[in-house]
């Protein structure tokens, strides 16, 4: 197995901190949606649950397909500012869901 690149490295912390944040979000989401019952609601939380699993597997893929990203490091970057994308996305949410 081919080791890590720096950029699928960067990528993979990335999509770790933005299931720290989706683990946040949609706790706060399932809270609320007990209280509330709302549809609105119901799909913050179903949107939170389908990134969670999409972050997951995007790590597991990191780590058990390194051969994907391994032959062009120019995919790794864009793979890598993709997930910072997310996780800037997902700290503006936070930060206005938590507030």
């Amino acid at each position: 197995m081919a080791a890590m690149g720096p950029w699928v490295m960067v990528a993979s912390a990335l999509a770790t901190v933005n299931l720290l944040l989706l683990g946040v979000l949609t706790a706060v989401w399932l809270r609320n949606y007990r209280t509330f019952r709302s549809g609105m609601v119901a799909g913050l939380v179903a949107f939170g649950a389908v990134m969670l699993v999409e972050n997951a597997v995007a790590i597991y893929f990191f780590f058990s397909m390194q051969s994907l990203y391994s032959m062009d490091p120019g995919v790794q970057q864009v793979v890598a500012v993709l997930r910072g994308l997310q996780a800037l996305a997902l700290v503006f949410l936070t930060y206005v869901t938590v507030k």
